[in-house]
């Protein structure tokens, strides 16, 4: 089950990369609009990360 999961968000990734590439080129809109969601989805779990960095630095972590 876990595989199959695995599996289809390795799809998606790589379909919306596909479809950047294919955008970058002119491609139709629904290629844009696959291309911008994924672009944005990028960006979120870019600042996600930095948000959860600062909170690690800050934080009182006893390790």
């Amino acid at each position: 089950m876990v595989v199959v999961l695995l599996v289809g968000v390795l799809v998606l990734v790589v379909g919306g990369c596909v479809c950047v590439v294919w955008a970058q080129r002119g491609g139709p809109r629904w290629v844009r609009v696959v291309a911008h969601l994924t672009l944005g989805a990028g960006e979120l779990l870019r600042a996600s990360e930095k948000r959860g960095r600062r909170r690690g630095l800050n934080g009182s972590g006893g390790d």
